[in-house]
């Protein structure tokens, strides 16, 4: 219950993220030029090979990534391969739960959601931009001599001008570097001064000392070989993240090896957990279909249209003489001891509180009720004293009644008074 909870949380704050950036979704959205995918992968192109790889994977599902920071947070002594053990059996995909290896990407990520959403849609729709882009950010930061072999990594050129291919890799396989820089000195002077990249302080705790102001800046090494599963294709026109199964496997138990086609990643709809794709392409290609503005309009007509749940008892105001409609309250839901305006029906228009026939105003409340019973019993047994002494004087007064007493003299002269 806690967990649906949170992810309900999440995609709330995921939507309105995405509904208040440039990067909406749009029926008409563009693909990302190269300005803005270096714009956005500046502050991850200098990563390790495999571990950016996985980065830009986990950033198509932004939610488990999220999660997963959230998780690493509330669990600081786990980092590397320890963590990664730990998610064993999350239902997060195998990109995200390797990167609780490293924790402070999963914090860059999580506390970034724009921009982990705009790398995410990139990865999935423009792979093979992303490549070229994260080669032109690497042969930049080498031009200004800022991206060097070390004993944290190992940087090869392949090629040379502008069919160089750059290739970072760590030095010792079995400790992982997670560099740290400012994308905007890193690189040398920026040539896209509309598109400026934004930098990333690294998290504290994970040993990378004070700010930088050129280069590249190394933590604590995290010992993390088991971490690690994806890789570069790199091939100009033809690159592609490829995925390591045997690895995959050991992080991911739930991993589904038939998605991978010759060793090439392909994206899985099923961890997006319903965050919306940037455009109609991807939306069609991943089967999300949202509804236009004729299906939102009839489902809105089917809610003003359908009766009202949950109100079995409820009464609907009935109209009374005079066009108007007294408010009856549901009794079952704890209105009995209220009761409607009942109105005089000789009255026009007007809802006086329970009038009586002289028009009189009687008592309120609880106490009215039992004042009209008494008043009610009064008048009854005087009218049955009437009736009793009516019928003995008709039975034994033949004189008296011939006799014309005052009452029959009265009731002569009216009938006289009434042939005038």
């Amino acid at each position: 219950m806690q967990r649906r909870s949170l992810m309900t949380a999440l995609g709330a704050v995921l939507a309105a993220s995405v509904a208040r950036g440039a990067f909406a979704q749009d029926a008409t959205k563009p693909s990302f030029t190269p300005e803005q995918l270096d714009q956005m992968l500046a502050p991850i192109a200098l990563y390790p090979d495999a571990v950016l790889a996985q980065t830009l994977m986990a950033a198509s599902y932004p939610l488990e990534v999220v999660e997963a920071a959230r998780w690493a947070k509330a669990n600081p002594s786990l980092k590397g391969d320890a963590a990664v053990a730990a998610v064993k059996d999350k239902s997060w995909d195998v990109s995200v739960k390797s990167l609780t290896a490293f924790p402070q990407i999963l914090a860059q990520l999580s506390d970034n959601l724009d921009w982990m959403q705009k790398v995410g849609d990139a990865m999935i729709a423009q792979e093979q931009d992303v490549a070229d882009s994260i080669q032109r950010l690497r042969a930049r930061a080498a031009d200004a001599g800022n991206l060097q072999s070390g004993k944290e990594q190992t940087v090869t050129a392949q090629g040379s001008g502008s069919d160089r291919t750059i290739v970072i890799a760590p030095t010792n396989p079995e400790v992982i570097y997670v560099p740290a820089y400012n994308p905007n000195t890193v690189y040398g002077t920026w040539p896209y001064p509309a598109y400026p990249p934004t930098y990333y302080p690294p998290p504290p705790g994970y040993g990378y000392g004070s700010a930088l102001l050129r280069g590249l800046m190394f933590g604590v090494g995290i010992a993390a070989a088991g971490a690690i599963f994806g890789g570069w294709n790199w091939g100009r026109g033809n690159s592609y993240v490829n995925v390591n199964v045997n690895r995959a496997v050991n992080i991911d138990r739930n991993f589904n090896v038939a998605n991978i086609n010759n060793g090439r990643w392909q994206h899985e709809p099923v961890h997006r957990k319903g965050v919306a794709y940037r455009d109609p392409a991807t939306r069609q290609r991943f089967n999300q279909t949202r509804p236009g503005a004729e299906q939102r309009q009839e489902f809105r007509g089917r809610l003003e249209n359908r009766p009202a749940t949950g109100q079995a008892n409820a009464r609907p105001n009935l109209p009374n003489a005079g066009g108007q409609h007294a408010n009856l309250p549901n009794r079952a839901g704890g209105g009995a001891a209220q009761r409607p305006n009942v109105t005089n029906r000789a009255a026009s228009g007007q809802h006086p509180n329970f009038q009586n026939n002289a028009g009189a105003p009687r008592g309120g409340g609880a106490i009215r009720g039992v004042d009209n019973g008494q008043r009610t019993n009064r008048e009854a047994a005087r009218g049955r004293a009437q009736q009793s002494r009516a019928a003995t004087h008709t039975s034994g007064g033949g004189a008296r009644g011939g006799g014309g007493g005052a009452g029959a003299a009265r009731a002569g002269g009216g009938e006289r008074g009434g042939r005038r």
